[in-house]
């Protein structure tokens, strides 16, 4: 509040918004709910943050690969942020969009969690898209990626967000 943002950026830990139980029940949504409403009380804009699951998915938690617990990340960011009427950045989704295809670059680092430069190019790109609501790709600034890397990550990017803007709560 002693600050003026135009847009505030709310992720949960991407474990929790692929369980239908501890989204809903206090772990996130509740939580989500009163953070929009002080964001919006101080005349910003919040946006959910759509993260990508972990490589190997979650399987203790019964998601056994990355697509399944991707799936259930994108019904928790997706859920909350209908029932707000919240933006969404649509990393998650880009980053599906990448992992389904045979030439993807290495998109986590070894403890299939983290993001490598790649992934978190990937994410910036995707925010860029979602807040400017304009293309990244030829943007100058490639984080030392290969120019061939960072132009693909860019389409990517540009394709998952303005593709559809209005999928993602995009409108205006």
């Amino acid at each position: 509040a002693s600050e003026r943002w135009d847009d505030v950026v709310l992720q949960e830990q991407s474990q929790i918004p692929s369980l239908a139980a501890d989204r809903a029940a206090g772990m996130m949504y509740p939580t989500a709910t009163k953070l929009v409403a002080m964001i919006r009380g101080q005349r910003a804009e919040p946006m959910f943050y759509l993260t990508f699951a972990h490589q190997g998915g979650w399987p203790d938690a019964g998601l056994p690969d990355y697509p399944s617990m991707q799936a259930a990340i994108d019904a928790g960011y997706m859920g909350i942020a209908d029932q707000l009427g919240v933006p969404v950045a649509p990393v998650g989704a880009a980053w599906e969009t990448l992992v389904d295809t045979a030439s993807h670059p290495a998109m986590w680092q070894s403890d299939g969690s983290h993001p490598t430069v790649s992934g978190t190019y990937l994410a910036a790109c995707v925010f860029y898209a979602t807040i400017f609501r304009v293309s990244p790709v030829g943007l100058a600034d490639d984080d030392g990626l290969p120019s061939g890397e960072a132009h693909s990550l860019q389409t990517v990017a540009a394709t998952t967000v303005l593709g559809n803007p209005g999928y993602w709560g995009l409108t205006g």
